[in-house]
Order: C-alpha cells, then sequence, then structure tokens
C-alpha cells in the first residue's frame, strides 16, 4: 500500500488526514523502513512522531496486513 493509498483509506474510515510523517514512524516501529531520508534532521529524533490512540493502532493495523 502506497503512503497515498493509506491516506485516503485514513480519511474514508476515521474522517481525518493522516500525516506523511506519522506513517513513515509507524513503519519504523514495525521495522519496514530499510533507509533514513536524505533531508532528515537527527537520525535519532522524530519531528513529528504518530499521535498514540485510536491514530496509530488504526495504522499499526493497516501496516501489519502488509
Amino acid at each position: 500500500m502506497t503512503y497515498k493509498e493509506i491516506q485516503n483509506k485514513g480519511e474514508k474510515d476515521l474522517g481525518i488526514v493522516i500525516k506523511n510523517c506519522w506513517i513513515a514512524d509507524v513503519k519504523r516501529e514495525l521495522g519496514l523502513v530499510t533507509k533514513t531520508a536524505h533531508n532528515r534532521i537527527s537520525q535519532k529524533e522524530v519531528k513529528y512522531p504518530c499521535p498514540d490512540g485510536p491514530i496509530k493502532e488504526w495504522l499499526l493495523n493497516i501496516l501489519k496486513v502488509q
């Protein structure tokens, strides 16, 4: 599933716009990211982590299926 597909599904299911950084944060948590973005400021810090709660749970469920 692409980021755009995840965002569209999030808007349909949750009624909110899912940020790219939230998707990347959850993917990192699940070990699905193999490289780091070239423009990332800090390798150890995440500027906009995915908020805990229903959004994160929804993303975890969507990305685990892949």
